[in-house]
């Protein structure tokens, strides 16, 4: 499929959106590291926060990216740029007035998979640098990729928390929450989990191969 912009195309836009929002990408960044860092030490006490958090990744990234800037170079970033506001008024209304999603660490394969993809997240930065692009023409923070990859990570974290009971869904009174009862990760979710992972590997495609 040929896509409606070319390679070098592309890459302006990340070195505009990097050099007028470069402050943002790096508070949101450092906003991202510190309720990484909350979230593993408090464990599911920090789900409302994570969630509100990737509210503001996908708001800000449909609107502050696909809308500001990629609009510019292919027409269907205003559709885009619906889609992740969508998304986030969706991880809002679940997630932080609802309290419906829940973030616990997990020894499970899918809660290490989570983990590292979280972590993948806050690297993404520095991948670029390694496949030899050179800043600012290069995707950084607070764009569509990093910002998928961190919500694949963290909803594989909707699993049994350390060292809980198989069937427990008790509420818990200090987040108002239902746990999810130990063991797979529930259906939607894991759908919901390959999609975003795979728009994230797509956005790479994009960058090596157009």
């Amino acid at each position: 499929m040929k896509l409606p912009f070319s390679h070098e195309q592309f890459l302006d836009v990340f070195a505009a959106y990097n050099r007028l929002l470069w402050p943002v990408a790096v508070l949101l960044w450092l906003a991202t590291l510190l309720a990484l860092v909350s979230w593993w030490r408090r464990g599911a006490a920090s789900s409302p926060v994570l969630a509100g958090l990737l509210a503001i990744h996908w708001a800000w990234s449909g609107i502050a990216y696909h809308f500001a800037f990629f609009r510019a170079i292919n027409p269907a970033a205003i559709a885009f740029a619906t889609v992740f506001v969508a998304q986030a008024v969706l991880l809002a209304w679940m997630g932080v007035l609802r309290r419906r999603l829940v973030f616990s660490p997990s020894r499970s394969g899918w809660g290490l998979f989570g983990v590292a993809l979280a972590v993948y997240a806050l690297a993404y930065p520095g991948m670029g640098l390694l496949t030899g692009l050179s800043y600012p023409r290069m995707p950084t923070f607070g764009v569509p990729c990093p910002t998928t990859i961190l919500t694949a990570g963290l909803l594989a974290l909707q699993g049994a928390p350390f060292g809980a009971t198989p069937g427990f869904a008790e509420p818990d009174p200090e987040v108002g929450v239902t746990p999810h009862a130990g063991g797979a990760l529930p259906i939607p979710s894991r759908v919901l989990l390959t999609g975003l992972a795979s728009g994230g590997a797509a956005g790479w495609l994009v960058l090596e191969r157009s």
